[in-house]
């Protein structure tokens, strides 16, 4: 059985200790056995971090940049072979684990500007012989703790801006695909980039509360549920760390009634099925304004989804692939039945749903409910599977309220051809990143990525100089030379720059 390992500095492998399992969710079968990793696991993986990360801060930003860029073209040369190893483990089918990777990649091209987004400010003459200038410093090193839902793209998100910075960083990723993670530090080494700057441990809680409290760690990144969010960010913090932590979604898509339907519907059927609905920027609630609207839409509905092809995650005619593990299959159909059980009313149901010759694979068929309400449990919560809900509004101030009023605020679309509509709802709605007439808003690279209330703990968002300032900190400098004409009698008085 092939054992999937850390990749620190000095580590020797074999596997020893716990191990959990790695599936193939196109057959349900263990393909893998990943290492869970201990405290004297990441203790050595921090020696490393501590012994590479002063030297790689002195480096000149041009030259860490250089490493972006021959990463950048050794990734974009094993495309393929990754994502094959990404949709192994994950299930999503190969060309959205090329999406996957590309989006991490964006923001590996962003990080290559690092000469330019690390140039502080500078004041001359800010008072009598005095000049004032900033400069961004490095913290030292961080962490990254990622899901299972994006094992390229998240951790470059991170990994990429932090090093570029000048850090050390160290990645946790999720134990249920961790291949694609070492494949990456793999990748980074290869592109020049010193040992132990990007290293891979793996485990589950009690290796993310050794990353929480190991004093070494000035900064940490998640991206997962809410409520573990919630936990890694007070944990994080009450040991003195700097959190970001970003947690689930429900994301809604406002249609109104001037939207073109035909469109609509194309973007709702790859939001909220594509990747199996396994993607915190799904859009897995869509809010008709009128019946007249929520009946045209529902007719429409219904055949395209009818159309989805779910097949394993090499079929290039498929649209999307089986769910990570058979109890996550197993969380999204009780998620369904409790949608019944509500009194929602179930117009396609995915349950039971068996791919011939892959019997035993972790699939499951897209899911449709109408008449959902907002008191509904399974409105409320996040359920992340190919399950679309229709919440019906009557009128635009309704519609307005569903996703402000929500517990998450990740992200959030309307579809319309009313300018004055989308500026309002733009302006008004209670929502961290708002799309119009693009059903899966996820910012460019250069922008910036975080949710509001429950889906984003933490004051600094995702990549874009968010994450700049989030891996770095400021040092300003007030600098006087003097002449030797002063006499020095105002030492004892407050400095001031009148």
């Amino acid at each position: 059985m092939r054992i999937i390992d850390h990749h620190i500095v000095g580590h020797s492998g074999g596997g020893a200790g716990r191990t959990g399992d790695v599936f193939d969710p196109n057959t349900g079968k263990v393909q893998a056995r990943v290492t869970l990793g201990t405290k004297a696991d990441l203790d050595r993986a921090v020696a490393a971090a501590q012994a590479a990360q002063p030297a790689w801060a002195a480096t000149n930003p041009q030259r860490r940049a250089r490493v972006m860029f021959r990463f950048k073209e050794l990734v974009e040369a094993n495309m393929q072979s990754l994502a094959e190893l990404l949709a192994s483990e994950h299930g999503k089918v190969v060309a959205d684990a090329k999406g996957d990777i590309q989006r991490g990649l964006e923001v590996v091209e962003f990080a290559c500007g690092v000469p330019h987004v690390l140039k502080g400010e500078y004041t001359p003459g800010a008072g009598p012989g005095i000049d004032v200038y900033s400069m961004r410093q490095p913290l030292g090193i961080g962490a990254g703790i990622t899901p299972f839902n994006f094992p390229a793209m998240i951790p470059l998100w991170m990994g990429a801006v932090a090093t570029a910075c000048g850090n050390a960083f160290i990645l946790k990723p999720s134990e249920r695909d961790p291949s694609l993670p070492v494949r990456l530090a793999e990748l980074f080494r290869e592109a020049g980039m010193p040992e132990g700057i990007f290293q891979v441990v793996h485990g589950d809680k009690e290796m993310v509360d050794a990353i929480l409290d190991h004093p070494a760690i000035s900064a940490v990144s998640f991206v997962g549920s809410s409520d573990i969010a919630h936990y890694v960010y007070r944990r994080g913090v009450d040991a003195g760390k700097r959190v970001q932590a970003m947690g689930g979604a429900k994301n809604h898509g406002i249609v109104m009634p001037d939207a073109d339907l035909d469109q609509v519907v194309s973007d709702l059927a790859g939001a909220a099925f594509g990747s199996a609905g396994e993607r915190c920027m799904a859009l897995p609630v869509v809010v008709p304004v009128g019946d007249k609207t929520a009946d045209a839409l529902r007719e429409k509905l219904i055949p395209a989804i009818d159309a989805l092809r779910v097949g394993v995650s090499t079929d290039a005619e498929a649209h999307y692939g089986p769910v990570v593990t058979a109890q996550h299959r197993e969380r999204i159909e009780n998620w369904i039945q409790t949608g019944v059980d509500e009194g929602a009313e179930l117009v396609v149901d995915g349950r039971g749903f068996k791919l011939q010759g892959h019997e035993e694979g972790f699939f499951i068929g897209p899911t449709l409910f109408d008449r959902v309400t907002p008191q509904m449990s399974a409105y409320k919560e996040e359920i992340f599977g190919p399950v679309l809900q229709i919440v019906r509004a009557p009128d635009f101030e309704t519609a307005l309220r569903l996703p402000s009023d929500h517990q998450y605020g990740n992200g959030v679309a309307i579809f319309t051809r009313n300018g004055h509509a989308a500026r309002e709802f733009a302006a008004r709605v209670n929502v961290g990143m708002v799309g119009i007439n693009v059903p899966i808003p996820v910012p460019v690279a250069y922008h910036t990525f975080g949710g509001w209330k429950r889906s984003g703990f933490g004051d600094t968002n995702q990549h874009g100089m968010e994450g700049v300032k989030f891996w770095t900190k400021v040092k300003t400098v007030t600098q006087r030379w003097p002449d030797g004409s002063t006499d020095g009698g105002n030492a004892f008085v407050i400095p001031t720059m009148g």
